[in-house]
């Protein structure tokens, strides 16, 4: 797995482009769930925001380790 992204002849580091994907990705998720009503049942919602943040940035690096490298 390379570790950097060329950018337009910027090198970034490729963590940085997938948190960045999986925080646009929880913000979408985000306004969702706030649509259907499911923060009700939430009990901390930032923990949970959180938490689905780190879920979709370790599903996005591991499914980058396996089919983009």
């Amino acid at each position: 797995m390379t570790y950097e992204i060329d950018l337009f002849g910027i090198v970034v580091p490729a963590l940085l482009v997938w948190a960045i994907v999986a925080y646009v990705l929880c913000a979408l998720l985000r306004r969702a769930l706030e649509g259907f009503g499911f923060y009700r049942h939430v009990w901390h919602r930032p923990l949970f925001d959180f938490a689905s943040f780190v879920v979709l940035l370790t599903l996005l690096v591991a499914v980058s380790a396996r089919f983009v490298a």
